[in-house]
């Protein structure tokens, strides 16, 4: 073999094993990078979800990754246990974090399945402390009165909106508490007091939206259950001169 044929042979050779070694270095590099930063394991959609899918039929659709606890999403679920009895309210897709907000209890979908939503309104979605949504005892299918406040040096308060139809409620919310049966010795338990905040949806008018969409980013906003027969006469902006008016 000539001196330039083993040169190359040699040349190849090294070319390879620095291509090894450089590979090695950098999937050495990740597992520390990734171990620096406290790594957890959470469930990842690995084949799509449709809306409705039942938590229990979730094993073959999903997978544990280690991620990065700052990448890791709020309600993040690692043990699919906590989805018994839950289903998807939306269509999840291969790459997301299973997020326990994005399921809900058959009960509630089905009331939101049903709520029909007129054409042309735009569906707007505000995160609300439990007291401000009912304590949390609001359903889809439900109309209320939005209050909108205003702080500043002149704060004030109106029931800027009637009778809006919300869609959808996430979190927070627990059903009316259930009347007591004929001949029942025992009222029914007390609801359980709500935990957290609650998402509410509301199907509005491109100029309402407008206006709920200010109040949530710079403002307060309150609800109220507002139904058809609920008049919608009497009000005015309260402020610190007249509220005792």
């Amino acid at each position: 073999m000539s001196r330039r044929l083993l040169a190359a042979v040699v040349a190849v050779l090294l070319a390879g094993l620095g291509a090894v070694l450089v590979f090695n270095y950098v999937s050495g590099a990740e597992q520390r990078a990734l171990a620096g930063m406290d790594p957890v394991e959470v469930l990842v959609v690995a084949e799509p979800i449709a809306r409705g899918t039942p938590g229990e039929d979730l094993g073959d659709l999903v997978t544990i990754e280690a991620l990065p606890a700052t990448a890791v999403g709020p309600g993040a679920v690692s043990d699919l246990g906590e989805m018994a009895g839950q289903v998807a309210v939306t269509d999840l897709h291969p790459g997301e974090q299973l997020l326990a907000s994005r399921f809900t209890d058959p009960e509630s979908f089905a009331a939101e399945a049903a709520v029909e939503i007129p054409e042309g309104l735009h569906q707007v979605s505000v995160l609300l402390d439990s007291q401000r949504v009912l304590g949390g005892n609001l359903l889809p299918g439900a109309t209320v009165g939005v209050f909108i406040s205003l702080t500043g040096d002149e704060p004030q308060t109106h029931l800027a909106l009637h009778k809006v139809l919300v869609t959808k409620v996430q979190g927070g919310i627990t059903a009316p508490p259930a009347t007591p049966e004929e001949g029942a010795e025992e009222p029914p338990a007390a609801a359980p007091m709500p935990e957290g905040s609650v998402m509410v949806t509301f199907a509005l008018s491109p100029a309402d939206a407008e206006k709920v969409v200010y109040a949530a980013e710079y403002e307060s906003i309150w609800l109220s259950i507002e139904n058809a027969e609920v008049p919608e006469t009497g009000t005015r902006i309260v402020t610190r001169e007249n509220v005792y008016e």
